[in-house]
């Protein structure tokens, strides 16, 4: 049973939407933020691919090397300005009602980021174990750590904007017109999962990642809605795609600013699940650590 009281933070960001809560409004401000998005980014690739060499091309398809994979990144906040513009015009809110107040936001990433990385040296303090193969290096480390500033500049974009369009825009609108938060809670996750379904790059284990990053959003929705601001959720995707693309990346996609490349492809059912149960329940245990740093 979903507990009502805990999620008392989150009308601070659902008040500014209640006033225009019809769902067709939702629906025209998910058309808009898709088109502004999609929009943007083609007319930003054919300028970068008409400036740019020809091995640009296949790197904005899969990542696979830097400079394409911070264009990738960083493309993201086109769904930032399709927010803003949706929100303006069909809820008349503003861009931060959505986020929540500027000032709780940074706090709380700060204290969650902050408990995370005490998770990861905590974590790095375990008995040795292995990934069963030895990891590929990738980019060689004083390139990668140069890099570092941008990518994680890159990263963050693109998790902060996926929290907007998910945990923040879908999520608020649905509160607004439903009380349950069954509803606003699942439905924003389902898509979050369905937008990770990749069939071509992870073969027989893509519904097995999809239902992980449904997981993944039910979990991001639940602190957004007792935190009353996006700042925990941010933090922990943020945290969670360090790892994920800068540190050990997935050597079939989005590879590009990795230091080392994971040795199976996501289509690997043999290696690929058994790790899977760890990453469920480190995201578990990051989303309590989260739960932790928040409370008052």
């Amino acid at each position: 049973m979903v507990d009502n009281l805990a999620y008392g933070a989150h009308e601070a960001l659902v008040a500014p939407a209640r006033p225009k809560p019809q769902i067709w409004r939702l629906l025209l401000g998910v058309g808009l933020i898709a088109a502004v998005s999609y929009a943007l980014t083609s007319v930003t690739f054919l300028l970068v691919l008409n400036l740019a060499e020809g091995a640009w091309i296949e790197g904005l398809i899969d990542g696979g090397n830097p400079p394409a994979m911070l264009v990738l990144l960083a493309s993201f906040a086109f769904l930032v300005l399709g927010v803003a513009l949706a929100a303006r015009w069909f809820q008349q809110r503003s861009l931060q009602s959505v986020i929540g107040p500027m000032g709780l936001l940074v706090r709380q990433f700060r204290r969650v980021f902050s408990f995370l990385l005490v998770l990861a040296f905590a974590v790095l303090l375990l008995p040795p174990y292995s990934l069963g193969l030895p990891l590929v290096p990738n980019l060689e480390f004083g390139h990668w750590l140069g890099l570092l500033p941008l990518s994680l500049a890159a990263v963050l974009i693109q998790t902060g904007a996926e929290e907007i369009v998910f945990r923040g825009y879908l999520q608020q609108a649905l509160a607004a017109r439903f009380r349950s938060p069954l509803l606003w809670l699942v439905a924003p996750s389902l898509l979050f999962g369905l937008a990770h379904y990749m069939p071509i790059e992870a073969g027989e284990n893509a519904v097995l990642i999809c239902l992980w990053a449904m997981a993944f959003g039910l979990l991001m929705a639940d602190l957004t809605a007792r935190a009353g601001t996006l700042g925990p959720a941010i933090a922990v995707h943020f945290f969670n795609n360090i790892v994920a693309l800068l540190v050990f990346a997935s050597p079939s996609s989005l590879s590009g600013l990795g230091l080392y490349l994971l040795p199976y492809e996501m289509s690997d059912t043999e290696h690929l699940r058994p790790w899977m149960l760890v990453d469920c329940a480190m995201m578990l245990v990051s989303w309590l650590v989260a739960r932790l740093a928040i409370r008052r």
